[in-house]
């Protein structure tokens, strides 16, 4: 019987190496959109303390909010799921395009050229400004500061 219910189990699961496996119960494992996403009717509709209604226009508020909710957000997703995913999919390969070909093309070429040009500029410096500053510091290196306090 265990072998049985194993060959069910591996009939059920369909695998292709080129797409990602989708699980339908938790689509979100890492919990992305909780804060987002997640509208409860008490988010919403909230009585103050005090303050309620009946509890059958509750319990029918609650079930025309929860469905009508499902249901909009059902049909939204079919009639736009997929130009929107096509939308986004487009934006982020150009996205990505652009940062491959463009972007880290120009940032490397700039460090390789900006490369020659900084050691032109450290060659000045240590010629120039370190013998200029080396000689300061021996003139000021004899300055000696007495601070005194007269009563």
């Amino acid at each position: 019987m265990m072998a049985e219910e194993n060959t069910d189990l591996e009939a059920q699961i369909v695998k292709d190496i080129h797409c990602k496996e989708i699980d339908l119960v938790n689509r979100d494992p890492k919990n992305i959109n909780e804060d987002i996403v997640k509208v409860d009717f008490e988010d919403v509709i909230a009585e103050p303390v005090g303050t309620y209604s009946f509890d059958g226009v509750w319990k029918v508020s609650y079930t025309t909010f929860t469905v009508s909710k499902y249901w909009c957000y059902r049909l939204l997703s079919t009639l736009l799921g997929v130009p929107l995913a096509l939308l986004w999919g487009f934006l982020f390969a150009c996205i990505s395009f652009c940062h491959i070909w463009a972007v880290v093309p120009c940032i490397k070429s700039y460090l390789i050229e900006i490369q020659c040009i900084s050691h032109i500029y450290s060659l000045c410096i240590r010629t120039f400004c370190n013998p200029l500053f080396a000689a300061l510091g021996q003139m000021c290196s004899s300055i000696k500061v007495l601070l005194r306090k007269e009563v």
